[in-house]
């Protein structure tokens, strides 16, 4: 069987490759590249300003709690309390009553500043502790915020503005901003102060890695131009579809995009320098060198950035509208992220010659290091016992996936999901003392206005409820709006804890029981509780439709079944070792669990990430076993990706470990995670398990295709792979 007829490794680049590479037309590539950047750079500074934070962008579109919070607009729209928290052990004295006065009285005046006008002042509500021990010890004023359509953005200053309103603790006083409020701006506020800096803190790690990497002060730059080039793009062109096409955006997809285009752009040059680097050993024409190593590495970047890109569209079958929103904003990013690295980057790099690997500059002719590098040795000591080599990593990998029994994913409470405690959980511990524990966050229920009377009777009676709570709140000035009602009732529990989910259960049975209500209960526990039921059903289907749709990229890439299948299992391997070893970890740091949130999106990146090195390692093998055999090919593609696969990775995980950084558990945790687990794959996984598995199967990886039943060069034993002379690469 001609190699020919199995890979493209000996035949000529095609019009892509040599438009890209050509003497004069990089220079027309480099010129549309600027127009581009120039043209959508300056939409990119305006992506903040069409996120979509509020709740209605993140819960599940057909969830009950999101369909009463689109009917609540007609009584108070997108109306969530901050409570104003005040205390002093030996009992509130009159400078103190003066101060919550005084507060009140700043809220609720008509010519407010622009600062506070989401404060909705007719709905101020002042409570103090009037009986038991603590009496007269603290009071609290309940604050509804009118968050409206752009809120989310502005609340931390408005809580600011609040706080300033309150003006500074007396000396024995406490005064502290809490309640869903309160902790929604302390998160957004650490948001805040980080986004600004992470893309630069993320460009510092990755230009450290290249430096390390490369050896070279010049040839970094290129890849970093190249990414932030195609940063910039991206974000236009996803400001614009957000702007005039409805693509949702919000803050936790704009955050994660940042770090994906880096990381994966970052890695995706790096192969593709690598492989120029061997063919400027090959060629003296630069141009020439570069239509070769696109042709070559061009189909493991499209198949890579594809397995990411199908990835994340998978995700708009989730039922949790911040996961949905999530999938299309970041395909759309890495396929920019490619676009730029199969043309961009490899227009600088020609235009640039080859004084950019100073100090060492590849010329024809020279030798390949990686041919007697580390990866190479390490090739030559797994082809040894590749068996038990492959048996005894996969064990470890095993063990180490045990450790997913304290995983725990539940849905953090808001106190838990801090890495440090800011003024509003400090705040929310202490007002708990002195108040019922779901103070300020009811359960809030619209239906048929004829129904109303039925409906309160009801909710008196459901286990779980404070009867003395039910009703219309003094906050609203209508019960009754266009044929709706609309009534509050209070858990007895904290509004994260499952005995409120429980009794949001036992609501929402009891409410469907009245014929013609039509109740729909929604804010406080009842989105939690669907929230949990949309996790459920997204951990259900995206899980396994993303690895159908992995396996088959993979068998299309490679043209078989058995690879695939095997690739697959080690990838699922890795992650559960990396869950596993994450739990452990998070557990020794003393963080309450994971989210609910949290698998699955360390197992969409780890699955589509993961894969990539995978299939630059694959390619190569399959490149390399037409001409020299399976095993024989086995370990010049290790020996040939080994070194770029694992600075790819350390860059992938660096970028994912600022997120470890973060002050919010959630996104440290995926983070860690991601991080964790890319090492486990680059270091592990790639090279050791895929390696050995290939080694000790051979040929039969390529079932059922025809190189699978091609002749094995010296039999394709073992000991002609461990004797082959390997000295030349490609």
């Amino acid at each position: 069987m001609s190699g020919n007829a199995l890979t493209n490794a000996d035949s000529e680049p095609g019009a892509f490759a040599r438009v890209v590479s050509g003497r004069k037309s990089k220079w027309v590539v480099f010129g549309v590249w600027i127009l581009l950047i120039i043209a959508l750079g300056g939409f990119a500074s305006k992506l903040n300003g069409v996120e979509k934070n509020d709740s209605a962008a993140w819960l599940p579109k057909s969830a009950e709690s999101t369909q009463e919070l689109k009917l609540e607009g007609a009584f108070h729209p997108n109306w969530y309390p901050a409570i104003l928290f005040f205390e002093r052990d030996g009992g509130l004295n009159a400078a103190d009553h003066a101060q919550i006065d005084k507060t009140v009285a700043a809220l609720k005046v008509s010519a407010k500043p622009a600062a506070v006008n989401m404060v909705v002042h007719e709905a101020v509500l002042t409570q103090e502790v009037t009986d038991g021990p603590n009496a007269g010890k603290a009071a609290q004023v309940i604050v509804p915020l009118n968050l409206g359509n752009d809120g989310w953005n502005k609340l931390p200053d408005t809580i600011k503005a609040v706080k300033a309103a309150m003006g500074p603790a007396s000396a024995g006083e406490k005064v502290y901003v809490t309640g869903p409020m309160g902790e929604a701006a302390d998160e957004a506020d650490s948001f805040k102060n980080i986004n600004g800096s992470l893309t630069y803190i993320t460009l510092g790690v990755v230009i450290l890695i290249l430096l390390i990497a490369y050896r070279s002060p010049i040839l970094w730059f290129i890849p970093i131009l190249s990414a932030g080039g195609a940063l910039f793009v991206g974000e236009g062109i996803i400001y614009l579809l957000a702007k005039h096409a409805g693509l949702t955006v919000n803050g936790q997809a704009a955050f994660i995009l940042v770090v994906l285009l880096l990381g994966a752009g970052t890695d995706y040059a790096l192969l593709l320098i690598a492989r120029y680097r061997e063919e400027l050993r090959r060629y003296e024409d630069r141009h020439e060198a570069m239509a070769h190593a696109l042709h070559r590495a061009g189909p493991a970047l499209v198949a890579s950035s594809t397995t990411v890109a199908v990835s994340m569209l998978i995700l708009l079958v989730a039922e949790m509208n911040s996961t949905k929103g999530m999938g299309p904003v970041l395909a759309i990013g890495v396929l920019v992220d490619l676009l730029a690295m199969l043309t961009l980057m490899p227009a600088l790099v020609v235009i640039c010659g080859r004084w950019i690997f100073w100090p060492v500059k590849p010329t024809v002719g020279s030798e390949e290091p990686t041919q007697h590098g580390v990866w190479a040795r390490i090739g030559k000591r797994i082809a040894v016992r590749p068996r038990t080599v492959w048996v005894a990593t996969a064990l470890l990998l095993l063990i180490g996936a045990a450790g997913m029994t304290q995983l725990h994913a539940h849905q953090m409470a808001s106190a838990d999901n801090f890495v440090n405690k800011p003024d509003s959980v400090v705040g929310a511990e202490l007002q708990a003392r002195y108040f019922p524990p779901s103070s300020g966050q009811s359960l809030d229920i619209i239906g048929n206005a004829a129904k109303v009377d039925a409906v309160t009777a009801a909710l008196k009676t459901v286990p779980g409820i404070d009867p003395s709570s039910v009703g219309t709140p003094t906050t609203v000035p209508q019960q009754i709006v266009g044929g709706h009602f609309y009534v509050e009732a209070m858990p007895k529990d904290p509004a994260d804890s499952n005995a409120a989910k429980d009794t949001v259960a036992r609501v929402r049975t009891a409410l469907r029981a009245i014929p013609g209500a039509e109740a729909k209960v929604g804010s406080g526990s009842a989105m939690l509780v669907d929230v949990d039921h949309a996790t459920r059903h997204d951990n259900e289907w995206i899980i396994p439709i993303t690895l159908i749709a992995v396996f088959i990229i993979l068998g299309l890439l490679l043209r078989a079944f058995v690879a695939p299948l095997l690739l697959i299992i080690t990838v699922i391997l890795s992650l559960g070792a990396s869950l596993g070893l994450s739990a452990l970890a998070f557990k020794a740091f003393g963080w309450n669990g994971v989210d609910t949130s949290m698998p699955l999106y360390a197992f969409v990146f780890l699955v589509a990430l993961g894969i990539d090195y995978n299939i630059f390692l694959m390619t190569r093998i399959r490149e390399e076993s037409v001409r020299r055999g399976t095993r024989r090919g086995a370990l010049v593609g290790l020996s040939a990706t080994g070194g770029v696969i694992t600075w790819a990775g350390l860059v992938l995980a660096a970028t994912f470990g600022v997120l470890a950084g973060l002050p919010i558990v959630t996104f440290a945790e995926i983070g860690f995670a991601v991080a964790l687990g890319v090492l486990l794959d680059t270091m592990i996984v790639r090279s050791v398990l895929v390696t050995a598995l290939t080694l000790d199967i051979g040929k039969v990886m390529w079932w059922p295709s025809q190189l699978s039943k091609a002749d094995e060069p010296g039999g394709g034993t073992l000991d002609s792979a461990r004797s082959a002379d390997d000295s030349v690469l490609v």
